[in-house]
């Protein structure tokens, strides 16, 4: 261990853990005009994790998309704390209890231990709505925003 091995980047997630979530963003998105992404950081310095979701939203800039249909995934691994942030035209078409419905279904997962599964899953079933409120169209389609999870402190 090096003396400064306390700066090290902390891994959340094995290579092939990454790799099979960046590929479940890819293959949601293959189908539908809609954007997914992925924030990972060990803490959420704010009282909810749902405010930290919408500043990272914002920061990342996914409220450009052309018909405001992005999502973000927030996680803050070591508070235990997730949340679902979707711009205007998903969250609207999809409703309050639809977003309520997805964060219980990764907690699930996640009291299972099963972190990356559960991420995968939430994914799809983001991916399915998208498909199903903002289908994919040949002419207009491109990918917006960056597939790689974003990892913060």
């Amino acid at each position: 261990m090096g003396i400064f091995s306390f700066f090290k980047k902390r891994e959340f997630f094995s290579a092939a853990d990454k790799a099979q979530i960046v590929e479940a963003i890819r293959v949601a998105e293959k189908e539908t005009s809609g954007e997914i992404r992925i924030y990972v950081e060990s803490k959420n310095a704010y009282v909810d994790a749902i405010d930290r979701a919408a500043e990272i939203f914002f920061k990342l800039k996914m409220q450009e998309t052309d018909h405001r249909n992005a999502v973000l995934l927030y996680i803050a691994i070591d508070h235990h704390e997730l949340a679902l942030f979707a711009d205007e035209g998903i969250y609207q078409k999809a409703g309050a209890e639809y977003w309520d419905t997805a964060v219980k279904n990764m907690l699930a997962q996640f009291t299972k231990d099963n972190i990356s599964n559960g991420i995968e899953q939430c994914v799809k079933q983001i991916g399915e709505t998208l498909k199903e409120k903002f289908p994919y169209i040949p002419t207009e389609d491109k990918n917006e925003l960056p597939d790689e999870i974003v990892f913060g402190k």
